[in-house]
């Protein structure tokens, strides 16, 4: 038989368990243009930050990328200029990728400077980078529901669904890509469905959904949890999700609008870009 002290005791026992698992905020840095990605280079000890700093459709020339020490110091806030609305951010062959409207820049770490432009031709707004093992990139288009991969020096178009329901964050596992989707959007990028989960086969290139296809929020970046499932980003209502291995998403951390592509840093830390905010937040993980 249960007594009011044993079922008052376990209440409590949850309740402390549910606040003991939201992550805690570390640090937070501040001074960016509209922050969009963060990555954290391991080889370099530093995190990058990409700054639209205007539309982010538009190729205006005000783009740049910051560099941080991985304890969130400011090491230069326009690290990197010359770029038009840097979006989406990955590392892969020693160089550092950013999607930029309608092609990828390459950047040399070492010398912080754009070396190589690849054209997406046809393409609207290439939002997310992932790289796999090989060192392929993927970009995701959001407007036009289409990914690229860029490989051996060389940008082409993979595919292109509608039931990519407009890709936002791309993750790159094998065999086949994590999407988190934004949801069927109006020109204003509004919704009046938001999206979920999905993924994509790289060898037949179907696209289907991770869970039960319930409509969840208007995601942004994903990145590993370490536990088979996913943190991902909704960039409208705010917040951090953890989104188990079945597909079902817990929102774990409310934040404000413009929660955007996520990052890990060192130790495991999640980075939060807050676009609207010009802030990067860093977060012991649950």
């Amino acid at each position: 038989m249960r007594t009011p002290h044993f079922s008052a005791l376990v209440f409590a026992l949850l309740i402390s368990n549910a606040v003991a698992a939201e992550p805690q905020k570390l640090w937070e840095a501040s001074g960016f243009k509209q922050p969009e990605s963060v990555v954290f280079d391991r080889a370099a000890g530093a995190i990058y930050v990409s700054n639209v700093n205007g539309d982010a459709m538009k190729k205006d020339g005000n783009g740049f990328i910051s560099k941080l020490g991985p304890d969130g110091k400011v090491v230069a806030i326009e690290w990197v200029k010359g770029l038009d609305s840097p979006t989406g951010l990955a590392i892969a062959n020693g160089k550092l990728y950013a999607a930029d409207v309608d092609r990828i820049a390459e950047i040399d770490i070492a010398k912080g400077e754009v070396i190589q432009r690849y054209e997406a031709p046809g393409s609207k707004f290439l939002n997310d980078l992932t790289a796999d093992k090989t060192g392929r990139i993927y970009a995701s288009d959001m407007v036009m529901n289409s990914i690229w991969v860029l490989d051996g020096g060389k940008l082409s178009l993979l595919m292109q669904d509608d039931a990519l329901d407009n890709p936002n964050g791309l993750l790159a596992e094998d065999g086949r890509l994590v999407v988190a989707s934004w949801g069927k959007m109006a020109p204003d990028f509004s919704t009046k469905v938001p999206g979920h989960m999905k993924a994509v086969d790289l060898a037949t290139k179907k696209v289907s959904a991770l869970g039960d296809s319930t409509p969840a929020g208007n995601f942004d970046g994903v990145e590993p949890d370490g536990k088979g499932g996913y943190f991902v980003t909704d960039w409208v209502s705010g917040g951090l999700y953890q989104v188990a291995k079945d597909g079902k998403p817990t929102r774990i951390l409310p934040l404000s609008k413009g929660s955007a592509d996520l990052g890990l840093g060192p130790d495991g830390i999640i980075l939060i870009p807050m676009m609207m905010d010009g802030i990067v937040a860093a977060y012991k993980g649950p």
